[in-house]
Parts: C-alpha cells; sequence; structure tokens
C-alpha cells in the first residue's frame, strides 16, 4: 500500500513516524506548494492539515479516480471531498499531536472512521489497523461530540494547568510541585467515573474557603473562570 500525507504539522508528522515504525514509509508534501505536481500513483492520501485550508487542499490535488482521500479533522465533514474524488474517508486519531513531542506508542490511540461507501470503509480499516487496534466506526454528528468532549478534557485543562502556573510566578513554589497533583487526578478516572472523582470546596459546598480563594486571586479573568466553575460543580452535587 503506497501512502502519501499531505501536510507537514503536528498531525503529519505522528502519522508519518507512526507508518515508519508499523514498516511503511510514507512521505509527506506540503499542503501550501507543488500539490499539482503529487505522485499519481498512491493507493491513500491523507489530509492532515488545518480545517480552514482543508477545503482549498483537496481542491488542488487531482490524481486517479481509484485513490482513497482521507483527512484527520475532528469536524469537518465527509462532504468536504467532491465528486472528483468518488472514495473518501475521514481517519481521525483521537490524540492531541506535536511536532516537538512525537508519540512513541500510537497503538493506544483511538482511531474513528466514517467513510462513503463498504468497500472504502474496509480499505480505511486497512490503514487504520497500520496505526492502532483500536479502531471506532461513527457517524458525523458522533465525532463532532467526540472532537468537543477532546476540548473539554484535553485544552480547558491545559489552560487551567496555565493559569496554576500563573499564580505561582510571583512565589518560590515552581510549577512542578503541582504534577503529581495532576497525574493523581488523570489517573483516577481510570477507575472512577468523574463525577465520583471529583474534590474540592465546590464539591463541598465550602463557601468560605471559595471566598477566601477570590480574595487570594488577583487576575480578574481567573477569577471569572474560578466562579463560573465553582457554581457549575456546586450546582452539580448541591
Amino acid at each position: 500500500m503506497r501512502i502519501i500525507i499531505i501536510g507537514q504539522g503536528n498531525v503529519a508528522c505522528n502519522l508519518q513516524a507512526a507508518f515508519l515504525r508499523a514498516g511503511l514509509e510514507v512521505p509527506t508534501c506540503s499542503s501550501r506548494e507543488g500539490l499539482d505536481q503529487i505522485a499519481d500513483n498512491a493507493d491513500v492520501y491523507i489530509y492532515a492539515v488545518a480545517d480552514h485550508a482543508l477545503a482549498d487542499v483537496i481542491s488542488k490535488v487531482h490524481v486517479q479516480p481509484r485513490a482513497l482521500h482521507l483527512h484527520t479533522s475532528g469536524s469537518i465533514p465527509l462532504t468536504v471531498f467532491g465528486e472528483d474524488k468518488p472514495h473518501a474517508g475521514i481517519l481521525y486519531p483521537f490524540q492531541s499531536f506535536s511536532k516537538a513531542h512525537i508519540l512513541e506508542d500510537f497503538s493506544a490511540v483511538p482511531i474513528f472512521i466514517e467513510a462513503r461507501g463498504i468497500d472504502d470503509i474496509s480499505a480505511l480499516y486497512s490503514v487504520a489497523q497500520l496505526l492502532s487496534p483500536r479502531i471506532y466506526e461513527v457517524t458525523q454528528a458522533e465525532r463532532e461530540k467526540l472532537h468537543v468532549a477532546g476540548v473539554f478534557v484535553n485544552n480547558f485543562p491545559n489552560l487551567m494547568y496555565g493559569i496554576a502556573e500563573d499564580i505561582l510566578r510571583d512565589t518560590s513554589i515552581p510549577f512542578k510541585v503541582l504534577l503529581p497533583l495532576i497525574d493523581e487526578t488523570a489517573a483516577k478516572v481510570h477507575s472512577l467515573s468523574p463525577k465520583d472523582a471529583q474534590t474540592g470546596p465546590a464539591r463541598r459546598g465550602d463557601e468560605k474557603v471559595m471566598q477566601h480563594h477570590l480574595e487570594v486571586l488577583q487576575n480578574e479573568n481567573a477569577k471569572e473562570v474560578y466562579q463560573l466553575l465553582s457554581r457549575f460543580i456546586n450546582e452539580q452535587y448541591h
């Protein structure tokens, strides 16, 4: 199977490394130039580019019609592929990727797939199996909800880490002292539901402690976040 990855960003680099570990040499090409010169002999073209650029990049790729075209977005529908690409699907690896930290084990990454027809699904499975055994066929609506859920468990917590780092910035306490707490909180939800794992003053309904925290906080945006999240937690348990 000959695969070409279009894009050279975070997802593209991690996919390329994963395919290489599976014994497959998979070249990448820039999504910004040379698309009209892209090799016409690949079986699969994977578009690992930003959502806002996806439709434009796809429209610039013209290859033989038997090829399977896949994008890696969590939110863009299958209809982004036009009639000139009759074999199309979605290969959505559900993980946070960075070029600065290439994932060493892709086998734990869930791969969510969607395709136009049975034959395309079968071909898509063959591609996904090179990456991970955890493959799930989902609908567009399910994938959209998963993408939003991913923001809540990944992007928003990382913002919280940044706020915590800012709170400690004018103290002698390094951010790394929070890492055991971060690790333990994440580990809990492997055996408990998030609702059962919740702790803290808002969970207990401790208004005195929460008010004191607001007095300690100096950043107004951080205060708003604290109040909003505390109210959300409090309403769930009280």
